[in-house]
């Protein structure tokens, strides 16, 4: 099984919520993939032994300048603008490149190749019981749907997998998200908590993903995000409260569940939950 860890917006809670419910299972085999890899955080919690580093490489355009007759068809042909051809002189701008291979393939005098260029990493260990994997992009990289994907291939059919999604609702969430069996997502009872969750849950409908909703941070007197739920029929999976002595535990590093051990079997129900959730998604 598959569970997402998703939210419309950063600093919600997901990362809590995802080592949370990964040690709170890790007697059934458990996996935690930190997919938000411009900034991973989940290894702060779970102090992972690293076993291996392996690179993330996306396929860039070489030019032969002996070969080339600069016709220009290559930057013609880049949607990215990641080629310019001058009258006798070809620019690259890798950093735009999106490793389609057009201009590879479309170059007449077969004058390009594509090479490697390292965009990030992708580190593996076990922490607690726990199998762990994330990945890290170089700083000033723009291509993070690769970096996912290269973390999200280490994924144990054999194994509960769960995944830490990058925060909003852009490309790296759908490529974190694609292909689970279920996604929590974690928000806030405030106004802005529910406009992103709104955004959420619709990436949700449209990726046919089920999902339900936990939220973080309660006891405020806006009940907006409960109403938005029971209006659109989304489960209220749990409520974390308002909690300094959470919040003192975040910042030292120290899961909720192992710093407030009561925590610990909620998890447990709440993982109950979305397996039955799931079976009934899978009967229909």
């Amino acid at each position: 099984m598959i569970i997402s860890v998703a939210s419309g917006k950063g600093g919600t809670g997901k990362t809590l919520v995802a080592t949370s419910l990964a040690l709170s299972i890790a007697d059934e085999g458990v996996q935690i993939l930190d997919c938000d890899v411009e900034e991973p955080n989940a290894h702060l919690l779970l102090n992972p032994n690293f076993e291996s580093s392996e690179p993330v490489e996306v396929l860039v355009p070489q030019v032969d300048d002996d070969k080339c007759n600069y016709c220009g068809k290559c930057s013609e042909v880049c949607v990215y603008h990641s080629i310019a051809v001058m009258k006798e002189r070809v620019l690259l701008f890798p950093e735009l490149c999106h490793g389609c291979g057009a201009c590879s393939y479309l170059c007449p005098e077969k004058a390009i190749t594509e090479v490697g260029r390292q965009i990030g990493v992708v580190e593996s260990g076990h922490a607690n019981g726990i199998d762990f994997v994330h990945g890290k992009i170089n700083v000033g990289e723009a291509m993070v749907p690769p970096v996912i994907r290269k973390v999200k291939d280490k994924i144990n059919s054999k194994s509960i997998a769960i995944i830490d999604v990058p925060p909003g609702t852009s490309c790296p969430v759908v490529e974190a998200v694609r292909g689970s069996d279920y996604c929590i997502l974690v928000t806030e009872p405030t106004p802005f908590g529910k406009n992103d969750l709104e955004l959420a849950v619709q990436v949700m409908k449209q990726m046919n993903i089920p999902c339900g909703v936990i939220i973080n941070r309660a006891g405020s007197n806006d009940k907006s995000v409960e109403g938005y739920c029971a209006r659109e029929n989304i489960p209220v999976l749990m409520k974390i409260l308002l909690s300094t002595d959470i919040a003192k535990l975040y910042s030292k590093g120290i899961p909720l569940v192992d710093g407030m051990p009561e925590y610990r079997q909620v998890f447990r129900h709440l993982y109950d939950d979305i397996k039955k959730a799931v079976a009934v998604e899978k009967s229909r």
